[in-house]
């Protein structure tokens, strides 16, 4: 069984080595995991609350997706897409607007400390405060609920978010008798270390104390490192190793046995000038394959923009459907689906070239399904099952916008997998083009499945 996790990346600046190892580097070594289904999304919707430069905000979701790639992102193995790339969340947001609470909103950290602080200034308490602001919980509950995430990693100030989430979608649900999300839980890696900046704090933006991660190359690096602020006792001096950020940030690099020695050699005199010469060396070993691809994602903008729109086609093929069952139950649904009326004679027409589902008996295999497209072309065709029920629970859970519904590509076809497990699958085609055709066919047919549930 999968478990779902996803992680948000806001697009407002450059990635620094603290963004690295305290997000990037956990994330990537966790969506490696056999049990684990990972999204991995550009939040650039939230960045849009945070910043008004659109040249930042253009530049950041690309250097932002390339670091991600160039630090070992595998985008055939999870799903990595661009916020904006999904029509379905903001519609669920607005789905989402419209039954939850604005006491809970009020009650929001980011909302209420801009309140505080236009209070403490002598301003009206609302200025500068945009709607944006005040609905970033929904927002984020939309980014959460769409794709039935299991766990979302987050810093301990986004808890908040994660409880609002569950309420909101536990509303919902109760206002229209279903239960439509699966409920996020939390997720902090309390191993996952917080590295100190150039002058001991928190290494942050906000602070100009970070250490570039890719920006600027190895003579920014370099540059960066030196600055780390040391005290002044000279070559042959013993050093608290604990009384500078060199130690902390070696550390996070290096091997225990590398770093017990990097520690005895500044209680034993070791100079600073060298201690942040061997520190440089260190990272740098770690960074420079890195930097190398990151550089040469960057220099080929329409290779991150193809990987991206993949991971939109597979994180829509789950969202679609969803919403579509989502709308519906809202009551904006078809006409020819309303209970007790009767389909006028085009509705049946439209009903009739629509995506369907075909049950057969397999022989001594058991029992199958294939998906056809609506001009009757052959999408998919399901694993065997033991018994039709078993079938044609798999069909129900399709033709209901399900949580869970997912595509995934393996070689040259396309698997369709129902909670992580696999239920069907296309044939092989010819080519990269082919493939990406095949994915726009399923998408739509999956889709139709819902809309046209009669």
């Amino acid at each position: 069984m999968h478990t779902r996790v996803l992680t948000g990346i806001t697009t407002t600046g450059t990635p620094h080595l603290g963004n690295y190892v305290g997000a990037i580097r956990p994330a990537i070594a966790a969506s490696r995991r056999a049990e684990v289904d990972a999204f991995f999304f550009l939040a650039d919707y939230h960045a849009l609350i945070k910043c008004g430069d659109a040249a930042r905000v253009e530049r950041s979701r690309l250097e932002i997706a390339a670091t991600w790639l160039a630090a070992g992102l595998d985008p055939q193995r999870v799903t990595f897409y661009r916020q904006s790339d999904i029509p379905e969340i903001p519609e669920l947001c607005w789905f989402l607007t419209c039954v939850t609470a604005k006491g809970l909103l009020n009650r929001a950290h980011a909302y209420k400390a801009a309140v505080d602080h236009n209070r403490e200034t002598g301003d009206d308490p609302d200025a500068a405060i945009t709607a944006g602001l005040y609905m970033y919980p929904v927002l984020m509950a939309a980014d959460i609920l769409a794709f039935d995430a299991n766990h979302v990693p987050v810093g301990r100030d986004q808890i908040q978010h994660i409880e609002m989430a569950r309420d909101i979608a536990q509303r919902f649900s109760h206002l229209y008798g279903h239960e439509f999300f699966v409920l996020p839980e939390v997720a902090i890696d309390e191993d996952a270390p917080t590295l100190p900046g150039l002058d001991g704090r928190k290494m942050s933006k906000s602070y100009d104390n970070t250490i570039p991660l890719f920006a600027g190359g190895a003579r920014a690096l370099r540059e960066a490192v030196s600055r780390i602020v040391t005290d002044s006792r000279e070559p042959g001096v013993a050093k608290d190793p604990d009384s500078t950020s060199l130690t902390t940030i070696h550390q996070a690099f290096a091997s225990v046995e590398a770093h017990a020695a990097f520690r005895q050699a500044l209680v034993d005199g070791l100079g600073w000038g060298e201690a942040k010469k061997q520190l440089f060396e260190l990272l740098d070993a770690t960074l420079a394959p890195m930097r190398e691809r990151y550089e040469a994602l960057l220099a080929r903008p329409a290779d991150i923009e193809e990987i991206l729109h993949a991971g939109a086609a597979k994180a829509r093929a789950i969202a679609t459907p969803k919403i579509a069952a989502i709308r519906a139950a809202v009551g904006l649904r078809a006409f020819h689906q309303m209970q007790g009326e009767k389909p006028a004679k085009a509705a049946k027409t439209k009903a009739a070239k629509a995506a369907r589902l075909a049950s057969f008996r397999d022989g001594a295999n058991g029992f199958r399904f294939r998906l056809f497209a609506a001009d009757g072309a052959e999408l998919l065709l399901s694993v065997p099952f033991a018994d039709p029920k078993a079938a044609g629970r798999v069909q129900q859970q399709l033709q209901a916008g399900a949580g869970g519904v997912a595509l995934r590509a393996e070689g040259t076809q396309w698997v369709l997998a129902v909670d992580g497990n696999e239920v069907g699958r296309s044939a092989a085609v010819a080519d990269e083009a082919a493939r990406a055709a095949l994915r726009g066919h399923l998408e739509t047919a999956l889709a139709q499945l819902v809309r046209h549930d009669d």
